[in-house]
């Protein structure tokens, strides 16, 4: 079933031209891609975007981008309970700098890096209006090369689960040169329990005026696929309007068992692995039974 969304008005304000559509073309774009074909756009390469994804990480009446102050509070607790005082930190895909600014004001020494602009500019104009001494770096963490070591590096809300295995083993093994002897790497990511949580088939078209997208009136084609023989749930937004081109969105989302994330994390030098399935446990729901946090020593 397809569930095509409208609001009030739009029937007549969007004017897309179905006429002159390619129809054997919009059928190829939304039928099941090659496992790790990658998206025509990034959502932090457009202005318009990533604007909307600052506002919904800042909305405290959802976790679609960030997790809720309280959530985010209590994951820092557990975070220091293993460090030692006025530890160095870097921040993987820090966002809008909602982790190292808790993380600053408890005395710790904090970089954060991040790929989308508006996110790192207000991070930034946050640091300064709180008087806080935080790094920030507007930079893909892939392409990061960093000279200082550090006690910790940390990726929250799941970031390492979209890293193609390629990336993943790049990253673990940058990871390994930016940490002191002794530092850990704590992340978290989905575990066995995403495919009935995240609904792998499902399929949530929509018109409308202007919205998470665009600015402007837009058709957006979303829909997940599942690949179970190497553990990956895409989820992919084909956005169709007059004033561009067709864009397609891809996010290809890793899940783990944990025996088989120890072989990856052992394999890439980490000594020492730990497993938390309760971080999350005061947000009893469904999103929060499919992640797991991970404490990897080098």
């Amino acid at each position: 079933m397809i569930d095509i969304k409208k609001t009030a008005g739009e029937t007549s304000a969007i004017k897309l031209k179905m006429m002159n559509t390619d129809f054997s073309k919009l059928i190829e774009l939304t039928s099941a891609p090659i496992l790790y074909q990658p998206g025509t756009h990034r959502m932090w390469d457009d202005t318009y975007i990533s604007g909307q994804l600052l506002r919904i990480h800042l909305d405290q009446n959802t976790d679609a981008a960030s997790r809720k102050f309280p959530t985010i509070s209590r994951t820092v607790e557990w975070i220091e309970s293993h460090l030692k005082s006025h530890s160095t930190i870097l921040d993987l895909g820090c966002g809008p700098g909602l982790y190292d600014e808790l993380l600053a004001k408890h005395g710790h020494h904090v970089t954060g890096v991040d790929c989308s602009h508006n996110s790192i500019e207000y991070a930034k104009s946050q640091a300064q209006k709180n008087d806080l001494d935080i790094t920030y770096i507007h930079q893909d963490y892939l392409d990061l090369n960093l000279e200082n070591r550090y006690d910790l590096v940390i990726m929250i809300y799941c970031d390492f689960s979209v890293l193609i295995p390629r990336d993943r083993d790049l990253l673990l093994h940058r990871i390994q040169t930016m940490l002191n002897p002794g530092g850990l790497f704590i992340f978290d990511i989905l575990n066995e329990h995403a495919p009935g949580i995240l609904n792998p088939d499902k399929k949530d078209w929509e018109i409308t005026e202007s919205g998470f997208w665009k600015p402007h009136p837009y058709l957006a084609l979303s829909q997940s696929f599942h690949y179970p023989d190497q553990s990956v749930i895409l989820q992919q937004h084909i956005i169709c309007s007059e004033m561009e081109s067709v864009e397609t969105y891809r996010f290809w989302n890793h899940y783990y068992r944990t025996e088989e994330m120890r072989s990856i994390l052992t394999n890439a030098g980490f000594s020492e692995v730990r497993t938390n399935e309760n971080v999350l446990s005061e947000d009893v729901t469904d999103q929060n039974r499919m992640v797991t946090f991970y404490i990897a020593k080098i």
